[in-house]
């Protein structure tokens, strides 16, 4: 038995999801769902990101505090996620009291330990609005690729930035230039992190080939010294005299609520966090799910700040995706150019999209949202070859065998392909590679319907009994197997065809029998078809939303 650690990306809680970010985040559930049923020990955490500028300049437009902010969104993430069949062991928020002690314990660790440094520097700041500005408050132009960017990072290029990076600076609020001011901070020290961080990412093994890349780019270009306090009146407040009023970092603080969700876990679990933990764990991996902006906020500050407060364990698997679009176009939540999660899960079911977003997601290169491939998908893949198969040979049970397994065996064929197959889904969804793993089951379910086929048991069950109980009886081994196979990407189904088939309700990763003679009960089909006139409506709908 391994110890697994997942940490999937905290979404922040200042707007709904869509399916860009969505499309980031399920691999996690994906990998907790697979290494649960292989018996290992698993702690999937995350929660809602509530402090930060999102938050702040959200709710300044509607004229809320944060904190009603935080808590609409919240509820809603996790509304979603449960309707999404997300198998969270703990999914939390960062503006909860645990957090707070649990990030200001790793800063005052840091300070001790001499990774961080006082310094006075200059800060951006409105005359006009009579505040510091948060780096996510001063928007203008990438000094690095010329595009728009905010004070603290470039979407377009990655860059790590501070404000006075940028060029043709203006605030957020007012629209007007800023200027500088004098002010204190705390800095990490990452440029003293440098060759540690370089011996640990030239070691890392299961990092997706964007991380390797943009972490090699940074360190390239030296690791810079980063401000770890803002100027902020919401987050974490900062737990050293003289600096009252001024908050410790998002950037810092957010990637600690692995630590913080974990701990809080284990004391409402009467649990032990630290064998998830241990630096010298051997059999411990720790996978970290997000997307390709929070790279090197997972494979460079969290590193620094696991060793600089602790000897904490640093990530091994980086499952970083790359960007989904809509329709040819970037996602873009002003304009509402966006599929939104709430409003996708009113009209479709739960494994239709998780199907689509693995199928079909941004692994290893940018990808594309249509409702043309997403509807298509449905009906062609998950109810054409997957809820054909199972309709199929449950129903001509149910009918015919007074919905009971008949007798057969299952040849020596199917079983070595069957455990064969357990062994490839199980090395592909490990390395991070779960496009392939789907593609592999569905392999084998589109040569399942063919072996139905050529077995004809509607001529059989008249001319050759036994040969027809034969092939169902193959059949309804070859679903058995599936519900446990797919059951990391479909959960709802594969729940669905283990109620089916009476085989229990916590599916394993290895071969499994259905002995003939068992009884089947509430067979129903998996999966409706979709109207294609739905495309045109999706679309029109789409259309009609921008702004």
């Amino acid at each position: 038995m391994r110890t697994i650690f997942i940490g999937g990306a905290w979404p922040y809680a200042n707007g709904s999801l869509h399916l860009g970010r969505l499309a980031s985040l399920l691999p996690g559930d994906v990998l907790a769902r697979y290494h649960r049923s292989k018996g290992d020990q698993v702690l999937y955490v995350s929660g809602s990101d509530c402090h930060g500028t999102p938050v702040a300049v959200q709710a300044s437009q509607a004229g809320v505090s944060p904190r009603e902010i935080a808590d609409k969104y919240h509820e809603e993430f996790k509304d979603c996620f449960n309707r999404l069949n997300f198998t969270y062991d703990l999914y939390t928020r960062t503006d909860e009291e645990h957090h707070h002690k649990t990030v200001q314990q790793i800063f005052l660790q840091l300070l001790e330990h001499g990774y961080l440094d006082r310094r006075t520097v200059e800060q951006t700041y409105c005359e006009i609005d009579q505040r510091f500005l948060p780096d996510r408050y001063v928007e203008g132009i990438c000094p690095v690729c010329g595009e728009k960017a905010r004070g603290d990072q470039c979407d377009y290029c990655s860059t790590l930035l501070d404000p006075s990076d940028l060029l043709d600076r203006k605030c957020k609020l007012c629209g007007n230039p800023p200027v500088n001011r004098e002010t204190e901070h705390f800095y990490l020290l990452l440029s003293k992190l440098q060759d540690e961080l370089r011996a640990y990412t030239d070691a890392a093994d299961g990092w997706r080939d964007n991380a390797v890349q943009m972490t090699e780019r940074y360190l390239a270009e030296g690791l810079l010294d980063r401000a770890v306090t803002r100027d902020l009146d919401w987050g974490v407040d900062v737990p050293v005299e003289g600096f009252e009023g001024k908050k410790i970092y998002v950037w810092i603080e957010a990637v600690s609520g692995y630590l913080s969700a974990s701990i809080r876990w284990a004391e409402t679990n009467g649990a032990d966090w630290r064998p998830f933990w241990a630096e010298d764990g051997a059999d411990t991996i720790a996978y970290y799910v997000h997307g390709k902006d929070n790279i090197p906020f997972h494979t460079l500050i969290w590193p620094a700040i696991l060793s600089g407060a602790g000897n904490l364990h640093r990530p091994d698997r980086i499952i970083s995706s790359e960007y989904m679009t809509l329709e040819g176009k970037k996602f873009s939540t002003s304009r509402n150019w966006a599929v939104w999660v709430p409003d996708i899960l009113e009209r479709y079911s739960s494994d239709s999209i998780r199907y689509f977003l693995i199928a079909n997601g941004p692994e290893r290169r940018d990808t594309d949202f249509s409702w043309r491939e997403f509807i298509h998908s449905h009906n062609g893949e998950l109810l054409g070859a997957f809820g054909n198969f199972v309709n199929r040979t449950l129903a001509f049970i149910t009918k015919s065998f007074h919905s009971e397994v008949p007798s057969g065996s299952l040849d020596n064929e199917w079983s070595t392909a069957l455990s064969s197959l357990f062994d490839t889904v199980g090395e592909l969804i490990e390395a991070g590679r779960f496009k392939e793993a789907v593609e592999q089951i569905f392999s084998v379910i589109r040569r399942a319907n063919k072996y139905f086929d050529e077995e004809k048991p509607w001529n059989t069950y008249r001319d050759n009994p036994t040969a027809c109980a034969q092939t169902l009886y193959v059949c309804t081994q070859i679903i058995a197997n599936l519900s446990s196979l797919l059951n990391p990407f479909l959960p709802a189904a594969c729940a669905r065809i283990r109620a089916f088939l009476a085989i229990g309700d916590e599916p394993g990763w290895e071969l499994i029998t259905v002995p003939a003679g068992q009884k089947l009960s509430g067979v129903s089909h998996l999966f409706e078809r979709i109207p294609v006139e739905r495309i045109k409506e999706e679309e029109e709908r789409l259309e009609g939303s921008r702004k």
